[in-house]
C-alpha cells in the first residue's frame, strides 16, 4: 500500500520542505541530530522528523532515500522510529568525506544511544531502507535496488508498545545543510517473518 504523505506530521521541521503525494524533500538545518549520552556524553534532539502514526503490531515500511546532495561530515537522512527524545531508532548513510561514508543504525533505550555502522564508498547517494516491525522488536534492512535487502540490525525498543510513529528523517550535526529527498513509501504487511529456528525458553 502507497503511504499517504497527508498522513504525516513533524515532530520538528526542517529549514525548508516540499511534500507531495509522491516526494518529500527536506532541506536541513546546521547543527541538528539526534543522540543520547553515550560516549560523546552530549545530548542532541533537534534533528527534523516527519512520522506517522500506528497501532498496528505487524508491518513493513519502505522508502528509498536520494542524498547526492549531501557533502559534509555526518550529513544524513533516514528511516526512524522517535517516540520521544530517549527512545528512538534511526537508520541512515552518514556522509565521513570524499572516500568514505558510515551505513549505519542507532538505537536510543532510556537514553543511551549505541552506533553501529559499516564503511561504505562516498559514491554511494542513495538506498532503500525496510523498517518492520513485530510488536516491540525492530528490523531494519537496505537495498541499493529496492528488491534485494539485507539485514542491517534486529532491535528492541522497550517503550515500543501500543501506538508507535515512524517515518523518515535529515540532519546536519555539524555546519552544513543539504537536501534529502525521500520516495517510493510503501507500507506492507510484515516482511520480516517469524522467527522458525530455536525455540524460545520455556520462561520466556
Amino acid at each position: 500500500m502507497k503511504l499517504d504523505t497527508k498522513t504525516l506530521q513533524w515532530t520538528r521541521e526542517p529549514e525548508r520542505c516540499e511534500i507531495t503525494p509522491d516526494r518529500i524533500e527536506i532541506v536541513t538545518k546546521p547543527h541538528t541530530d539526534l543522540w543520547q549520552r553515550t560516549y560523546y556524553h552530549f545530548r542532541n534532539d533537534n534533528a527534523p522528523v516527519l512520522q506517522m502514526s500506528t497501532e498496528e503490531q505487524f508491518f513493513s515500511f519502505v522508502v528509498k532515500t536520494d542524498f547526492a546532495d549531501s557533502h559534509h561530515r555526518f550529513d544524513q537522512c533516514g528511516v526512524v522510529v522517535y517516540l520521544d527524545s530517549e527512545n528512538w531508532i534511526k537508520g541512515s548513510i552518514e556522509y565521513e568525506n570524499d572516500r568514505f561514508q558510515h551505513l549505519g543504525s542507532v538505537v536510543t533505550n532510556h537514553g543511551y544511544s549505541d552506533w553501529a555502522t559499516t564503511e561504505i564508498p562516498a559514491d554511494v547517494k542513495s538506498m532503500w531502507y525496510r523498517l518492520s516491525r513485530r510488536e516491540d522488536d525492530f528490523c531494519l534492512e537496505c537495498s541499493e535496488d529496492g528488491t534485494v535487502f539485507h539485514q542491517m540490525r534486529i532491535c528492541h525498543l522497550h517503550e515500543a508498545t501500543g501506538k508507535i510513529r515512524f517515518g523518515v528523517y535529515a540532519c546536519s550535526p555539524e555546519d552544513s545543510s543539504f537536501r534529502a529527498v525521500f520516495t517510493g513509501m510503501e507500507l506492507t504487511e510484515c516482511k520480516w517473518l517469524a522467527h522458525d529456528g530455536q525455540a524460545p525458553d520455556q520462561d520466556c
